[in-house]
């Protein structure tokens, strides 16, 4: 039986996307939302068996946690779901951009935004982190996405998961190391966001070059 997702924030850009690929590959996906009413809206909106629920709810039921929410949102909603995510994998697709300079690489205090999930979430979870570099509105649509997602997390079961949720997405999950690792594809988004601006791409993403064998 696969696992039952909860994607927080889901009625933004990155979050709807995301529910509307791994529903799409036929994966059980909660939408959620600060109102229950918005989540259920948004799910009807993209259908393929979506539902909807507010934050806390549809993290309770959930067996896997992915937090697509703006960095300024990050601490709130983390407190709002902490309570219904002991043991369970946590995915935060945090990137810590702080307007209006979200070309300049702004890390926080605690070095990156999983780090600072980390340390508001405890040790109760298992904490994974990704999804940093990929353009929301290209997974929207039914294209091929060019950009591999980079997957970090202390604990390699958990980063399987999260790989294979990104396979299911149609894009190619790689294990990128530990969580403090983080910090660099937080970092390559301000520089991807720089590109796109300057050199007019249509969101430019990550490809790892090279022929990558699987993992023993």
């Amino acid at each position: 039986m696969s696992s039952k997702i909860a994607i927080i924030g889901g009625t933004g850009n990155l979050g709807s996307a995301l529910a509307w690929r791994l529903a799409r590959a036929g994966r059980a996906v909660i939408i959620g939302s600060r109102t229950a009413e918005s989540a259920s809206a948004k799910a009807a909106e993209l259908g393929h068996g979506l539902t909807g629920m507010a934050n806390p709810d549809a993290a309770d039921v959930a067996d896997i946690i992915i937090i697509t929410v703006p960095f300024s949102a990050q601490e709130a909603t983390l407190a709002e779901i902490k309570p219904h995510v002991a043991g369970k994998i946590v995915v935060d697709t945090t990137v810590p951009l702080v307007p209006p300079k979200v070309m300049r690489v702004q890390l926080p205090a605690e070095g990156s935004a999983a780090a600072k999930a980390a340390g508001l979430l405890g040790d109760d979870v298992r904490l994974v982190s990704g999804f940093h570099n990929v353009a929301a509105h290209k997974l929207a649509q039914d294209v091929d996405v060019a950009c591999d997602i980079l997957v970090f997390g202390d604990e390699k079961a958990a980063r399987a998961e999260v790989v294979a949720l990104a396979d299911a997405a149609g894009l190619r999950g790689i294990h990128a190391g530990p969580l403090v690792n983080s910090a660099a594809a937080e970092a390559m988004t301000s520089l991807l966001i720089f590109i796109n601006k300057n050199y007019q791409v249509d969101g430019a993403g990550i490809a790892v070059t090279g022929d990558l064998k699987p993992l023993g």
